[in-house]
């Protein structure tokens, strides 16, 4: 009896400790290439409204993004804020899906080809 209601508690620890962990994955992220880039100028104001009739505004922006290797492509993407000028963003983008999700970095923790791009 206490093996069984043992299995029983290793069994719920797993189970939460599985949902807790999955909680925190970005699936968005997940098989996903890494580009960066660098905010440079205002996004365009794009404004629209929910099937409500509520209106909401996201800003698009298009900009050329490096690869690790120094790979370049333009990428446009939006946000739901105006991003923070010079910022240096890594943006996880998927075939056929396009920029699919973003995050802001520091310039130390670019790599070394792609720093040396976003310099010039």
């Amino acid at each position: 009896m206490k093996k069984l209601i043992g299995s029983i508690a290793a069994i719920a620890v797993i189970l939460v400790g599985g949902l807790v962990i999955l909680q925190n994955v970005n699936f968005n992220r997940l098989g996903a290439d890494e580009y960066y880039t660098q905010i440079i100028g205002q996004g365009k104001k794009l404004e629209d409204k929910s099937d409500n009739g509520e209106k909401y505004i996201s800003y698009e922006y298009k900009l050329p993004a490096f690869d690790k290797d120094g790979g370049e492509k333009t990428l446009t993407f939006t946000a739901q804020k105006q991003l923070r000028e010079n910022a240096y963003l890594s943006l996880f983008v998927k075939d056929g899906k396009g920029v699919t999700s973003y995050q802001e970095v520091k310039k130390a923790e670019l790599p070394k080809k792609v720093s040396e791009k976003l310099s010039k």
